[in-house]
């Protein structure tokens, strides 16, 4: 079965680590730009989504991360996801944005939960510097932290160990 790589983007740095594992994934992975969805429906065309978000959620009420993923976030609980497995990477800057550290991942992850997807993927906090986040779920990152800003030299190991942990919760994915 092949997995979907959903991405959206303002910087580029989002569709970036998007294409780094789709290269990692191999043939397996489609990659596809947030931008392009007719609908939000499209989200559930059959194939296991991993998702991944820019930061976000620092403050603003409505189009939070000023990507794709604004108009579609309410409308993901509608999706039937039940026997789909959804997993999450979040990009953030610990050092400028500590006390808000990849908190787009926990709103896709609230979303995704409530369509009735399976979240796999998540991480330990260790290793990481940040203040606070929105994305740790009964002390787990509810997906992989990213830190490109701070951070980029670690983000290869990080991906690598992360499939290997979605290969075992996961291994129809691949």
């Amino acid at each position: 079965m092949a997995v979907c790589i959903f991405f959206a983007t303002t910087t580029g740095k989002t569709e970036a680590i998007a294409t780094r594992l789709a290269e990692l994934i191999g043939s397996t992975a489609m990659l596809k730009d947030v931008d392009d969805l007719a609908a939000t429906e499209d989200l559930a065309g059959g194939s296991d989504l991993i998702c991944c978000v820019p930061t976000w959620n620092t403050g603003a009420d409505s189009m939070c991360s000023g990507t794709a993923w604004d108009s579609h976030l309410e409308l993901i609980p509608d999706l039937q996801m039940a026997g789909r497995f959804v997993a999450i990477v979040g990009l953030g800057d610990s050092l400028s944005y500590p006390a808000y550290f990849c908190d787009a991942m926990e709103e896709l992850y609230t979303a995704f939960l409530q369509s009735g997807a399976t979240i796999v993927g998540k991480v330990s906090p260790s290793g990481y510097a940040y203040s606070e986040s929105k994305s740790l779920v009964n002390g787990l990152f509810c997906g992989l932290p990213l830190d490109e800003d701070s951070e980029p030299d670690l983000t290869d190991e990080r991906l690598i160990s992360w499939l290997a942990q979605l290969r075992r919760e996961a291994p129809r994915m691949f």
